[in-house]
């Protein structure tokens, strides 16, 4: 049994994949097909994954997927979009070679840098490099000067690339074919992880024109972007940018934003489309994108498709190594005390859904003083009470009760906001006071008064912020305020329109960092790692 029905595209419209991206702008498509010339197409199917962050509970699962795949294909490349390291505990304690593991068993063809691939400096990184089965591209990031990595690092393009290695691109050859693979990183990892101060990271529209040259002047006309820059990320660079600017890339295969895309998103503003793919977070899905090439290197037809690897049979293989070699270790990890509170921490269904508690108090903060090191201007930060499943008794906090409060991994996001839409969106929050709601706001930074007996929409009443860290001072609805919070609410959930309008607008930033991660580190930045929060007055309903 086939693992889909291929439903290939011809270019006849954007309109399905344009709604996916809420209002994002793509250009439009050909309806007619110039520039197709006579002669058998090429088939090539790639897979794709991007942005797992240690999540290999599901791994067995994902390399049976990838392995019916190349079953029932004759041309495949499996290919990696970056940040494989940071955000469960198989990274903190294997530091991304139990990853790697996996991706050698599983056969990956290549792997761009993703920006959490620096957050343990080069060091870490070079260790995982050379122990790869294949190799790495970026060509946007240049390893002369680091002592660490320049070793194996190319600054070429290579078609006779070695595993264990970096490039700028590769040449693969698939049945004849060659295929030019690129990779992009995003300039922004200078400022949201930790590459040193050897590790230089150039334009990447201007490298990206070079790959596409430098892969020409070989005759190779199939080109694929490996990229780690964000579909519509507002961090500076980003897919959506690339594909309208720069000719000749035919597919991106991106990462960084965690986007489900659950069909490709095509964009026309050349010569020649480009097909972009981006297959969600954590492993949950294994992306197909087929193409079919003509003579002259042009994408003719297209379909894509996000397989959940829920819905395969675990690789016993792979099974095995998982539950002997890595998980005992990650499982006794979770027993592990981060700190201590001298208080009970509150949070659950209904007291983090209808006001300020001592818990939410704590994450805001914490989550705030971590997006100050990225993003100094940040003076406020928002967490939807529902992302705080429950409580912890006063006494040692293990990295088990860490993870029950904080279950689903969210990543920080940094947004541009107004003063009025900062206002818009605490009526939102307010709205079905004093009934319990998820999408209720604990924050930090900024205190709020409203009245819940006056109609939804109309109950804020005041609202200060700490602009200077110290003192509050009236919210100005006209100024623009860094406002930190986590991906999901950026991107609109719980109902935050005027959340998904800026982030859809690119203003919202993507360093990353999962949330039980940024709180396990600002406990062990107190003294004696020990906590006392306390409700402050920071949410305050007058009709009580």
């Amino acid at each position: 049994m086939n693992y889909r029905t291929k439903f290939y595209r011809k270019f006849l419209s954007v309109a399905a994949s344009a709604a996916l991206l809420t209002s994002i702008a793509v250009p439009a498509v050909s309806a007619n097909m110039k520039g197709v010339k006579p002669g058998k197409p090429f088939e090539l199917t790639v897979m794709h994954t991007n942005d797992t962050h240690a999540h290999l509970d599901t791994v067995a699962k994902r390399v049976s997927a990838i392995k019916q795949v190349r079953e029932e294909n004759a041309n495949t490349l499996l290919l990696d979009a970056g940040d494989v390291f940071s955000g469960t505990l198989y990274f903190n304690e294997f530091q991304g070679l139990a990853d790697l593991e996996f991706m050698n068993l599983a056969g990956y063809d290549a792997m761009t840098f993703g920006n959490h691939e620096f957050d343990k400096g080069t060091a870490t990184l070079a260790e995982f490099v050379k122990e790869a089965d294949f190799p790495f591209v970026s060509a946007n990031v240049n390893f002369e000067k680091d002592q660490n990595m320049n070793m194996l690092a190319n600054n070429n393009f290579s078609s006779e690339a070695n595993d264990g290695e970096a490039y700028k691109g590769i040449v693969k050859e698939v049945n004849g074919e060659k295929i030019g693979i690129f990779g992009l990183t995003t300039a922004e990892t200078v400022d949201i992880s930790s590459p040193g101060d050897d590790v230089e990271f150039n334009d990447y529209l201007n490298e990206a024109r070079e790959a596409v040259k430098a892969f020409e002047e070989q005759g190779v006309n199939k080109i694929i972007a490996l990229t780690h820059i964000g579909l519509n990320d507002g961090g500076g660079d980003n897919d959506l940018t690339l594909a309208e600017e720069v000719e000749g890339i035919d597919v991106i295969v991106g990462g960084h934003t965690h986007v489900k895309l659950t069909e490709p998103v095509l964009v026309e503003a050349g010569k020649e489309p480009t097909v972009i793919v981006q297959a969600n977070e954590y492993g949950k899905f294994l992306g197909t994108l087929d193409v079919k090439f003509n003579k002259n290197g042009r994408v003719i037809e297209y379909a894509g498709e996000l397989l959940d690897v829920k819905n395969f049979e675990e690789d016993p293989a792979a099974a095995q190594i998982l539950n002997e070699k890595y998980k005992p270790a990650v499982d006794e990890m979770k027993n592990t005390v981060i700190g201590t509170t001298t208080v009970d921490l509150i949070g659950g269904n209904p007291v983090a859904r209808t006001g300020e508690t001592n818990l939410g108090n704590l994450i805001t903060d914490g989550m705030l003083a971590k997006a100050k090191t990225i993003n100094p201007n940040t003076v406020i930060a928002v967490q939807n009470g529902g992302g705080i499943r429950t409580s912890v008794v006063a006494g040692d906090i293990t990295m088990a009760k860490v993870l029950e409060v904080m279950p689903f991994g969210n990543s920080l996001g940094i947004m541009q906001l107004t003063g009025a839409e900062i206002k818009e969106a605490l009526e939102h929050s307010v709205k079905d006071a004093p009934t319990a709601f998820g999408g209720f706001l604990q924050v930090s930074g900024m205190k709020f008064t409203y009245d819940s007996s006056l109609p939804s929409g109309q109950r804020i009443q005041s609202v200060e912020v700490k602009e200077d860290g110290v003192n509050y001072v009236s919210l100005d609805l006209a100024k623009t305020y860094a406002v930190a919070t986590n991906t999901f609410t950026a991107k609109g959930g719980d109902g935050y329109d005027v959340f998904g309008k800026a982030y859809s607008e690119g203003r919202v930033s993507e360093p990353g960092f999962v949330d039980w991660e940024i709180f396990t580190e600002y406990v062990g930045q107190q003294e004696n790692n020990t906590v006392s929060p306390a409700v402050e007055g920071r949410i305050i309903d007058l009709a009580n």
